[in-house]
């Protein structure tokens, strides 16, 4: 069981305008994107899972892409995320990252494997055009009525 780093991707690359899927890379070098400044790092309990949603949205305003990156529990969120905003209109999935990372377990005081995704996403071509539409104030006819 050595260190080996094992890269797939030719199979999504032959299709054009498909995500490129980097699979099972044992090296925690290895990144989509190499800006920090449209880089969400996900938790599954800290926030609420819209708080990341309109996060990548307005990350997404500046840079035209955002990278979602989570370790171990949280990377059920990532996708929700991810899957969100692809179903919205919003984003198209430019590349998916998979790997391992050591991490420290401090109950035990050993060393342990974590699974890690980052997952880029790209400005749909009609973004803008959904931003805009859902930012403008809702007319008299259109409130929401509570009971």
């Amino acid at each position: 069981m050595g260190e080996e780093s094992i890269e797939v991707a030719p199979v999504a690359e032959a299709v054009e305008g498909s995500p490129k899927v980097v699979a099972n890379v044992k090296d925690e070098t290895a990144t989509v994107s190499r800006s920090r400044k449209n880089r969400i790092q996900v938790s599954s309990s800290k926030r609420p899972l819209y708080f990341y949603v309109n996060l990548a949205k307005r990350i997404m305003q500046q840079h035209n892409e955002v990278v979602l990156s989570a370790l171990g529990m949280a990377i059920g969120t990532v996708v929700t995320i991810a899957e969100i905003l692809k179903n919205t209109g919003l984003a198209t999935e430019k590349s998916i990252l998979t790997s391992t990372v050591d991490a420290k377990d401090e109950t035990r005081g050993r060393h342990i494997q974590k699974a890690k995704i980052e997952i880029l996403l790209g400005k749909s071509e009609n973004f803008n055009s959904l931003i805009q539409k859902n930012n403008q104030p809702k007319t008299a006819g259109e409130e929401d009525y509570k009971d």
